[in-house]
């Protein structure tokens, strides 16, 4: 693991695709996505949710996926972190589940020598209809039960996934951040009205950054993703921000904007409920 100054600004890059059905063509693209995110100086940078493979056939993630520490797409996120000299959240990929028609979405981070470091499986499974308009993780997706936290090059760093998002508790669980990571696949009903709201939410009472790497655009299934890929300060404000279409976003994490927000505005401090002392 590299050594870094914890007192310094850490560059982080939150990548946005719009991926389809070929997994080849998804690497190849998040590939040269972190390329780009390292070259600008990221040091810490995370793909968006299923990144490896968006279609029509939500089964056909079940027919990909991969044992946990083997596997092309896991090979994939090593090698990548590796050659780039970056720490790499990969987003989500489906791994082998305990029901044998499932899968765990797991997010797997890798330091900037390719180990692996950390895995989160989302917990809270999306399910939502409106009009003709369906989703139900649940049939295809087996929840996950930990919570999980990691040391990073920019401090403690927690995971989320997407739906998690409208859970405060999972946040409030991991204890105090520096950076909430949340790669997503919003809808575009959802995103429009809740995505920026939830997240500058989050940033805000945990005073913390949030990076949420996105899908966006329409996708080859048809289906279409919110994307708005952002970073986000302790205070709520928007670093960086991109709409639609493939591409990356970055902002440099600092450690005393951290530490001003916590000193001018002592929230976390005051907390009286679900303490050790409440």
């Amino acid at each position: 693991m590299s050594r870094l100054n914890r007192s310094a600004p850490v560059r982080i890059a939150a990548i946005q695709t719009v991926s389809g059905p070929d997994v080849g063509d998804n690497l190849r693209i998040a590939g040269e996505l972190i390329a780009e995110a390292a070259a600008a100086g990221a040091k810490l940078v995370a793909l968006p949710e299923y990144f490896p493979l968006i279609t029509a056939d939500e089964t056909v993630k079940v027919a990909i996926r991969e044992a946990d520490g083997r596997g092309p797409i896991q090979d994939f996120m090593r090698e990548t972190a590796a050659r780039h000299g970056v720490w790499l959240v990969g987003g989500t990929i489906p791994l082998v589940a305990n029901a044998d028609a499932k899968v765990r979405n797991s997010t797997l981070v890798f330091d900037d020598r390719g180990e692996r470091v950390a895995r989160y499986d989302k917990i809270h499974l999306f399910g939502f209809q409106k009009g003709t308009e369906r989703y139900d993780e649940a049939a295809t997706i087996e929840a996950g039960r930990e919570v999980v936290t990691f040391e990073a090059p920019c401090g403690r760093t927690g995971l989320s996934v997407c739906y998690d998002l409208r859970f405060p508790e999972l946040f409030r669980a991991m204890g105090p951040v520096d950076l909430i990571i949340l790669p997503a696949a919003f809808t575009y009903t959802t995103g429009h009205d809740h995505w920026e709201v939830l997240l500058r939410a989050r940033a805000i009472e945990n005073q913390c950054y949030v990076m949420a790497p996105a899908q966006g655009g329409r996708h080859p299934s048809g289906r279409v993703t919110w994307g708005h890929t952002l970073i986000a300060d302790p205070w709520g404000e928007i670093l960086a921000c991109r709409d639609e279409g493939p591409g990356v976003v970055w902002a440099d994490l600092d450690p005393a904007r951290i530490a001003a927000v916590r000193e001018s505005l002592p929230a976390l401090r005051h907390r009286c409920l679900g303490t050790a002392n409440a």
